[in-house]
């Protein structure tokens, strides 16, 4: 049986880190959460490197999402990661050189595919050339793929089905994972991990940061509904 898909905790409000995460983070990380990560936008850099550490020093799985879309600003986001102590850089559009860097400093690296913009992003395409370009990927040594299914302007829940049967790697699910409709749909796929961040800000999932990490937590152990 396939291990539950984990759940990281990003620490963002509008794909924007919210200025008092580090406080969240505190309050919170006695959680059932292991991954916690956050964006590159918009808190101060020794405050996110800061951040990183603590969030590292508690045993927790540190994880930075760029979303940017030249190669530019890719590969200053990986550097981020790099500077940082990252475990694992998520987002990006893929470029051989942000591949490599992660690939030098041992940082699982797992990029957007599809046609992805603006911010908060979202994601156009169609579902055969995103499951032909993360395979491709995939191939060049990308650790899984970040996938914004619940971004995207088609339909989410084939993406999603198709998208972890026929790509065979590390898969997670971010951007508006908002409802326990959007947990059942990940249920029934199964992949690797799934994100959830302005969600828990909205009280998506009742009240309390903590609580509401925990509820996900547990929800996610029940069987799936078929």
């Amino acid at each position: 049986m396939p291990d539950r898909p984990k759940l990281i905790v990003m620490l963002t409000y509008n794909d924007k880190t919210v200025a008092n995460a580090a406080e969240i983070f505190e309050q919170c990380k006695s959680s059932q959460a292991d991954y916690w990560g956050f964006k590159e936008e918009a808190l101060p850099f020794p405050e996110m490197k800061a951040l990183f550490q603590e969030i590292k020093r508690c045993g927790k799985t540190a994880v930075l999402e760029v979303v940017a879309y030249t190669e530019e600003k890719c590969l200053e986001g990986a550097q981020m990661a790099v500077d940082c102590g990252c475990d694992m850089l998520m987002g990006t559009v893929f470029y051989d050189s942000v591949n490599v860097l992660c690939h030098k400093h041992h940082i699982q690296y797992l990029p957007f595919v599809g046609t992805v913009s603006g911010r908060p992003s979202v994601l156009e395409g169609s579902i055969d050339e995103m499951i032909a370009e993360a395979n491709e990927y995939i191939a060049k040594g990308a650790s899984g793929i970040d996938l914004l299914a619940y971004r995207y302007t088609g339909d989410c829940a084939e993406l999603i089905r198709r998208f972890i049967q026929e790509v065979h790697a590390p898969v997670c699910i971010a951007g508006s994972v908002n409802s326990t409709r959007c947990l059942d749909e990940i249920k029934r796929s199964s992949p690797w991990a799934f994100t959830v961040g302005s969600a828990f800000f909205q009280n998506d999932f009742g009240k309390g940061f903590s609580e509401q990490i925990n509820r996900v937590c547990d929800y996610m152990k029940e069987p799936a509904y078929v």
